[in-house]
């Protein structure tokens, strides 16, 4: 059905119809019998697709990135697809409008996506109150955070820290974002000196009333190995809860669409982006002796993609460009495979 609908919602501006399509989902939804009629086709619920991760059980490892659903207005609809577990944000302190637009590019000849929204966002505590109010059914939520455009760098801390008690009471998991290539400087955050500071002050703050969170980094597909050894010592000093890998690429090898497409500044998610994530999940993984959780993310488009990351090291998935291109079918692929194999071990 999707792939039917995807050349007239290709014809719109990426953004534009990414508007139009969620308030699609929001109104139908108030339908009677709509949300009903969703999860009957698209959830696989399964014993056997539970996973238990740095503490939190998932009623399957395949959840939803962060940019789709940045101000957490969507949770409830889009958990109809079945997901196990949704991401919001990037989140901000404060509201921002993010760049100018247009900021979001569509590669179809490279099943691809390049974007630099920059951290367009209602603010933390928008954020907080609609997730207060969210009857969860055992979905769990991460809040991915970052530090708004106008904080320096030197004074990032303050911004992940804000961010982090806005919604402690309202995820079930953080995730530090200091790899989005579009806010100007913040990849500088993946430093070894600013990224253990901002890491270590959000652990010593982790504790409310005796309860804690687990916090992941969100990291770019672009480091070096030698920057992946950073990375590892990092999350073994800190004792974070795990990596996510990775974030959008600023690289654009061995693209095929037209040159004013690739020329676009922005981060690069979608296929061109699947071997290097999963190079990196292999790495992070063997290099530490999986002595962390990874989830992976980037250019799973189909379930053997997801096969494969989770094969590399990962324990858990994400989609984001894959949802877009390939639907919401996509979510009960990935999961009917991962069923078939633990079936297989049976």
């Amino acid at each position: 059905m999707y792939q039917l609908i995807k050349p007239l919602l290709f014809q719109f501006a990426p953004e534009n119809i990414h508007h139009i399509v969620t308030s699609m989902l929001k109104n139908g939804n108030l339908i009677p019998g709509v949300p009903f009629l969703q999860k009957s086709v698209f959830h696989l619920d399964d014993p056997r697709l539970e996973r238990e991760v740095f503490g939190l059980k998932f009623k399957n490892p395949v959840g939803l990135g962060a940019g789709f659903d940045k101000n957490a207005a969507l949770v409830d609809e889009l958990s109809h697809f079945g997901f196990g577990f949704i991401e919001i944000g990037t989140v901000t302190p404060l509201p921002q409008p993010g760049n100018d637009q247009p900021r979001m590019f569509r590669l179809p000849m490279d099943e691809a996506l390049i974007n630099r929204m920059g951290f367009n966002n209602e603010g933390a505590e928008v954020a907080a109150t609609r997730l207060k109010f969210l009857k969860r059914k055992g979905l769990m939520i991460g809040g991915n955070i970052g530090k708004n455009k106008i904080t320096p760098n030197e004074d990032a801390v303050s911004d992940y820290i804000k961010a982090f008690d806005a919604l402690f009471d309202v995820v079930d998991y953080f995730v530090v974002n200091v790899s989005s290539p579009n806010t100007p400087g913040l990849r500088a955050l993946q430093e070894k000196g600013p990224l253990k500071e901002i890491l270590n002050t959000l652990q010593q703050r982790n504790n409310k009333d005796g309860i804690s969170r687990p916090i992941l980094l969100k990291i770019a597909p672009d480091l070096t190995n030698e920057q992946l050894d950073d990375i590892i010592e990092i999350v073994t000093e800190t004792r974070i809860a795990g990596v996510i890998a990775t974030n959008t690429t600023i690289s654009r090898d061995n693209l095929r669409s037209p040159e004013n497409l690739k020329s676009e500044t922005g981060g690069l998610s979608g296929k061109p982006l699947t071997k290097r994530s999963t190079e990196v999940i292999r790495y992070l993984s063997e290099k530490s002796n999986k002595a962390f959780p990874i989830i992976g993310v980037g250019g799973i488009h189909s379930a053997q993609d997801a096969l494969d990351k989770l094969d590399a090291g990962a324990s858990l998935v994400q989609i984001y460009t894959g949802f877009i291109y390939e639907g919401p079918i996509l979510i009960k692929k990935i999961n009917q495979a991962i069923l078939k194999r633990e079936m297989q071990k049976d």
